[in-house]
């Protein structure tokens, strides 16, 4: 059964009231009345119409007042509103869309005209209602999907892990007056355990949104603090040249997870050469100024020339266990740091580079100079 629109015609003049009335109605719409702002905003919260059709010359509130006071609410500023004005000046139509009207029509009325107009809004706001609601459902789809693949992948990971665990203790069981062979076991034991905690860690810092303190750091020193903790925490020996461009900008981050996130990058950066990287493999970080929708950022450019982005996995490297190892337990490195980065306001992207390997770029906001920052 289709809804039957609800429209509200405001204006002080009561013959003006009566002939949109008689009109809508005879189109087979519900109209509601008002004669001046006040009454207005009064009946519009108790009756929720679907339009509103507003003179703007009126009495103490004007219709330009009104409709500003509609915007401003939550329960009323998606409803959409048609000014109805003797201003034939440029001016006058202008001051009435600025506040958040739809249309306008000048006096004196065309009801014919009035009633397309109408019609014409009521389509392209339940057009609009519509588009709100299939995004909405996207995305409660797409984050259904997400924590199906999350809990997929924790419980893939987990089980294969406590299947390791069995394993080597049943063999440990077997082995116990061999101190060499047990020692081994226990030691794949061990090893176990600290990926399974460190799934743990991860899924915790993905699915948690506690807020981050920010600062003002340089980005110089940011960046070489965090290659050290690369080259220390992963005992890789690759190469790092590091081409600044900023000229000493300061960037808007928080330390532990900017280098937390590069270095993550920097380790699938030196993992795409292979097992056995060339002599002459390099990774390459350019940091330079840059521009995302209007505001300062400064990018992160991390450059290999690895085997690149496999195709399997280049539409969602970002998703938890995504991942070409065959390892158990590995795959979150790229979320945790998109996730860390976010966080901070900025993003990461991947794109394939000509001629071989990929480029890994951060983006974060840059930051203000001051003097504890200096």
């Amino acid at each position: 059964m289709t809804k039957i629109p609800k429209i509200l015609v405001v204006d002080d003049q009561p013959v003006n009231i009566l002939l949109m009335r008689k009109k809508l109605e005879h189109e087979g719409m519900d109209v509601v009345t008002a004669q001046s702002g006040r009454e207005c905003l009064d009946i519009v919260g108790a009756t929720m119409p679907d339009l509103i059709l507003l003179d703007i010359m009126m009495p103490g509130m004007d219709g330009v007042q009104v409709c500003a006071a509609l915007k401003n609410r939550e329960d009323t500023k998606s409803i959409p509103v048609i000014f109805l004005t003797a201003r034939d000046s440029r001016a006058g139509k202008l001051e009435g869309l600025s506040v958040g009207a739809v249309d306008y029509i000048t006096k004196p009325v065309d009801l014919e005209e009035t009633v397309a107009r109408v019609r014409s809004q009521l389509r392209f706001h339940a057009m609009f209602r519509e588009n709100l609601e299939l995004t909405q459902r996207l995305s409660e789809a797409r984050r259904a999907a997400s924590l199906g693949a999350l809990s997929q992948g924790i419980s893939h990971n987990l089980n294969n892990l406590l299947g390791v665990i069995y394993g080597y203790l049943e063999l440990a069981k077997m082995n116990t007056h061999k101190p060499e062979p047990l020692g081994k076991h226990l030691a794949k034991i061990d090893e176990a355990v600290v990926r399974m905690t460190r799934i743990i860690r991860q899924v915790t810092a993905v699915s948690t949104q506690t807020r981050i303190v920010q600062t003002s750091l340089p980005v110089r020193a940011l960046v070489e603090n965090a290659v050290v903790r690369f080259r220390g925490d992963h005992t890789l020996p690759a190469a790092v040249v590091v081409d600044d461009r900023t000229h000493g900008a300061l960037v808007q981050a928080n330390v532990e997870t900017f280098e937390e996130a590069l270095a993550k990058i920097l380790v699938n950066a030196w993992e795409s050469y292979g097992t056995e990287p060339p002599e002459d493999a390099v990774i390459e970080i350019e940091i330079e100024n840059s521009v995302r929708d209007g505001r300062a950022f400064i990018t992160f450019a991390v450059h290999d020339r690895g085997n690149g982005l496999d195709p399997t996995v280049r539409d969602n490297v970002f998703e938890p266990f995504v991942s070409t190892k065959s390892t158990v337990g590995v795959g979150m490195g790229l979320t945790i740091a998109r996730h860390g980065i976010r966080n901070l306001g900025g993003d990461i992207t991947l794109e394939s580079r000509s001629g071989g390997g990929v480029t890994a770029r951060i983006h974060l906001p840059t930051a203000v100079a001051t003097a504890s920052a200096a």
